[in-house]
């Protein structure tokens, strides 16, 4: 028997966990006071970007008479706004307004202050075990580039692999550094 966990049995814990984390930290969301669709959609605007209606349908995977719904909605609260594409003045753009990403940012961050009270009450051993998980997965989506959100990871680091490690490996070292600091 090998010592080395099965892909298939890892991958059916890890989607069950991220569920399950993610439906928890939903609850936070009832403070926007939009529907899940309406704020995934918002979401796209703002942390991808200005989008078409069949780029945004198509990110959200729905169909475009939906997200032209959606997108209505949020117009209407004044969290979205439409501009004429700036390479084809016959296509709209949609683009979050500095309200809808005022939101979505609150939303984000709420959802992270209540993940974060409960690392609070974690190990330093299981944080950083936490870390290089969130590092892993990171690597995985191919999500290694900075992200402006997160001012620790705008910092210069050596290419990956300079030093003989793995783009992962240098991202867990510097995931445990920041819990260090």
């Amino acid at each position: 028997m090998s010592s080395t966990p099965d892909p298939a049995l890892v991958a059916d814990r890890l989607h069950s966990a991220a569920i399950h984390l993610l439906r928890a930290l939903r609850q936070e969301d009832a403070a926007a006071g939009l529907s899940p669709a309406r704020l995934s959609a918002l979401s796209v605007l703002v942390f991808r970007g200005p989008a078409s209606l069949g780029e945004l349908a198509a990110a959200e995977q729905v169909q475009p008479p939906t997200m032209s719904r959606l997108v209505a909605a949020l117009e209407r609260d004044g969290l979205v706004r439409r501009a004429p594409d700036p390479e084809d003045r016959r296509a709209v753009r949609l683009a979050a307004t500095a309200r809808g990403a005022r939101l979505l940012r609150a939303g984000r961050a709420r959802r992270v202050a209540r993940l974060a009270r409960w690392l609070a009450g974690r190990s330093r051993a299981e944080r950083r075990t936490l870390a290089a998980a969130a590092a892993l997965i990171e690597d995985l989506l191919g999500e290694s580039a900075p992200r402006p959100e997160d001012p620790r990871t705008l910092a210069p680091r050596p290419k990956p692999g300079t030093r003989g490690t793995s783009r992962a490996e240098e991202r867990v070292r510097g995931a445990g550094a920041a819990l260090r600091g």
